[in-house]
C-alpha cells in the first residue's frame, strides 16, 4: 500500500493526523498534510483507510 497526497486539494482539517499520527501530520504554516510514511505497513491498514475514507477534501487516496 502507498499513499497519495494531493497536497492542493488538502484544506488542513487534520482528520488524518488526528486518527494516523504515526503516518501523518500537517504544516505548521499552512496546515496541509504532511505523509510522514508513504509506505506504512499492512498493520496500519485498517487506521489509514480511515484516515483516507475521513479526508473531507479526498486529497488521500491509496495505491497498491
Amino acid at each position: 500500500m502507498k499513499i497519495v497526497a494531493e497536497t492542493d486539494k488538502c484544506v488542513g482539517a487534520g482528520q488524518c493526523a488526528l486518527i494516523a499520527p504515526e503516518v501523518f501530520d500537517q504544516g505548521e504554516d499552512d496546515g496541509i498534510v504532511v505523509v510522514l510514511n508513504t509506505e506504512p505497513g499492512s498493520a496500519l491498514l485498517p487506521t489509514v483507510t480511515e484516515a483516507v475514507d475521513l479526508c473531507p477534501a479526498r486529497a488521500l487516496s491509496l495505491a497498491g
